[in-house]
């Protein structure tokens, strides 16, 4: 295959899975009237796949640091399919909810009245603040992880580790905030 190939697939996919969140989070599909009984779990099992994940590129970081590249690789095949797990999850879940979820909506009638926002305070603020960059981030980071996971299996090394320099931080954070802010906007889901 040629890069030219390969960075018009990877732009490709990740306009497609892009433009599926969007228009999943506006509610353009319509999903079922009742979603099934397993939906509520998915948010945990997402922060559940996103800690792993964590974990599993520091792991893979630390083995690479030791020259081990068949671990790193394992590892990194490992995270790669467990984050496109997470991925299906993210989206399947955000097609069958009917409802949008918001920080400090107590009486999850969907409104975040004014005596709502003002009992959370400076707290939905910070929620915010690690939300939005890891929203942005996590978009933003797919083509990189794709490359990166590409040019790793072709034993592109030079390639692979000048992607990476930008991807590793990027990826970590991205599976570090999104534990923070599911555990943030827990309390918040009504199902």
């Amino acid at each position: 295959m040629t890069d030219k190939f390969i960075l018009r697939f990877v732009a490709a996919v990740t306009i497609f899975v892009i433009a599926v969140v969007v228009i999943l989070n506006r509610h353009l599909i319509p999903g079922p009237a009742v979603a099934p009984a397993f939906t509520p779990y998915l948010p945990m099992l997402n922060a559940v796949l996103n800690g792993t994940c964590t974990v599993l590129l520091l792991t893979s970081l630390y083995y690479i640091k030791q020259g081990n590249i068949a671990v790193h690789k394992k590892l990194n095949i490992i995270t790669f399919c467990l984050s496109s797990t997470f991925l299906v999850s993210y989206i399947l879940f955000h097609y069958l909810m009917r409802n949008d979820t918001f920080y400090g909506d107590a009486n999850f009638d969907g409104i975040l009245s004014d005596s709502e926002r003002a009992a959370v305070g400076g707290m939905r603020t910070l929620y915010l603040s690690i939300l939005i960059p890891h929203i942005v981030l996590a978009a933003g980071v797919l083509p990189l992880i794709l490359l990166s996971f590409y040019r790793g299996l072709q034993m592109q090394v030079e390639k692979h580790r000048k992607l990476v320099r930008f991807t590793f931080p990027i990826w970590l954070f991205v599976t570090v905030t999104g534990v923070i802010v599911y555990l943030m906007i827990k309390p918040y889901y009504h199902f």
